[in-house]
């Protein structure tokens, strides 16, 4: 059954800050190659997160910084419009200026940076249906999904039904969907010219007992790109 087309690519370079928008991406095993494979790490090992759990700590100021890649190595944006390389030694000082305290910027090693799981999926169907509860749009860059599926015309949490259900996606990809995601206060958070709006997550608590858009693994690997065809089989 055709879903829809993917309406948008995003990738993370560092965990929990904000990062980039893609017009086509490649799906590893693990995710979109690249995403969340940096994190920054405190000085009691953990590393920086909108919540805390035991791998994880909630940082103040991480959703004020910006992170694309350049080749493999991520490229760091502070709120001065200052950029510093990822592979530059400065890196370290100037983000525990930022935090207010050692930190080191680090990337993954044995244990990849994801919270619940490889591949975020949401649709504009389920955005659609959160922006009728709040009485306007609700932008898709709140829930930092990686693949944001186009459905034209439908109002409706459409995830929740393909659980356990395949994705193909393009030519080359195959998603199993395996969870619904759990949400946290980082739906709130301001990020650049987005407000803070403590409403978002009392209305995704209400909308669907605080899950919001689902987690896929990845069955078979390959390339994708916005405007490929989203093809949903049980």
């Amino acid at each position: 059954m055709m879903v829809g087309t993917i309406g948008e690519l995003r990738r993370f370079p560092v965990k929990s800050l904000l990062g980039e928008t893609l017009t086509g991406a490649v799906v590893q095993p693990r995710g979109l190659a690249g995403d969340r494979r940096w994190a920054v790490r405190g000085a009691d090992g953990r590393f920086g997160s909108g919540k805390s759990t035991r791998r994880f700590r909630q940082m103040d100021g991480l959703f004020q910084l910006t992170a694309r890649y350049d080749g493999a190595v991520p490229v760091l944006g502070f709120p001065s419009g200052v950029s510093v390389r990822g592979d530059d030694p400065a890196v370290h000082a100037a983000l525990s200026r930022h935090i207010g305290e050692p930190v080191t910027l680090t990337a993954e090693e044995d244990v990849s940076h994801f919270d619940e799981g490889p591949l975020h999926v949401l649709t504009t169907a389920s955005l659609r249906h959160l922006a009728a509860l709040l009485g306007g749009p609700v932008d898709p860059r709140r829930f930092r999904a990686n693949i944001v599926i186009d459905v034209p015309g439908v109002s409706a949490l459409l995830e929740d039904g393909w659980l356990g259900q395949a994705l193909h996606v393009g030519d080359e990809v195959v998603l199993r969907v395996a969870k619904r995601m759990p949400r946290c206060v980082m739906v709130n958070n301001a990020q650049q010219e987005l407000p803070h709006d403590g409403r978002i997550l009392r209305a995704v608590a209400a909308a669907n007992e605080l899950t919001f858009g689902v987690l896929a693994h990845v069955e078979r690997a390959g390339a994708v790109r916005c405007g490929d065809p989203v093809v949903r089989r049980g």
